[in-house]
């Protein structure tokens, strides 16, 4: 047993191979889990791809299927891109949201017909305004094993942090769609107005604050707040 710790800016990497001998990636499960503390994601979509496809791109704008994604949870957009759902996408393998600390194992995708190499994971983080948890283009190991990933939360620099919850969601439209936990404030001001980085980066966690009944925020600093990695991929190569 072989094991390793490798940082990237898209994602830490703990390898553990069981075993040496060389294979292609053709058929592997993947399992993903909330690890924070009270953000849920919205409907996954979970796809092996060629390198001709992004769902995105750290550092560059966000495309439009990637804005729908990251405002509203709609993951068609991206799934449309990525070929739609077939033996190498997946689409809501949780049947809805994913609450903090629940997972969903097992999920089986085959590459054997198109020989996809790529994968990529997407969906919205809430209560946020534009963020999202990613895996952008992981190159699948070609030793069958067990890999372990821990995700980075983004920002599709779309839209302002303003963390007020208005049912928002659509492309444009201001404001957080719902904080599914019913943990949430009302009647803030907005902690801010415009996003100076509107290119895909990391994001910087919820600020929110103190006071239920207005404030500068909706979302509760001793609940809604965060830190990467927010999320657990474990890849079963076989």
């Amino acid at each position: 047993m072989k094991n390793f710790l490798l940082k990237t800016s898209c994602f830490l990497l703990i390898w553990s191979a069981v075993s040496v001998s060389t294979a292609s990636a053709a058929q592997l499960f993947v399992s993903v889990k909330n690890i924070t503390h009270s953000i849920y994601f919205t409907p996954l979509l979970i796809t092996a791809h060629s390198s001709e496809t992004h769902l995105f791109r750290l550092g560059e704008s966000a495309s439009p299927e990637l804005r729908a994604m990251a405002e509203g949870g709609d993951i068609s957009g991206l799934s449309g891109l990525a070929g739609g759902a077939d033996a190498d996408t997946v689409e809501n393998p949780a049947e809805g949201l994913l609450a903090p600390g629940a997972s969903v194992t097992d999920i089986f995708i085959d590459t054997d017909q198109t020989g996809n190499t790529l994968l990529s994971l997407v969906a919205m983080l809430l209560p946020t305004n534009d963020g999202f948890v990613g895996l952008d283009s992981l190159e699948l190991p070609e030793t069958p094993g067990i890999y372990t990933f821990y995700l980075n939360g983004y920002d599709a620099g779309t839209e302002a942090n303003d963390e007020l919850i208005t049912g928002g969601g659509a492309p444009g439209v201001p404001g957080i769609p719902a904080a599914p936990g019913g943990d949430a404030g009302m009647d803030g001001t907005g902690v801010s107005s415009s996003d100076a980085n509107t290119k895909v980066h990391i994001h910087r966690g919820n600020l929110g604050d103190g006071d239920p009944s207005g404030g500068s925020s909706d979302l509760d600093f001793s609940i809604h707040r965060w830190l990467n990695p927010v999320a657990e991929v474990i890849i079963e190569i076989l």
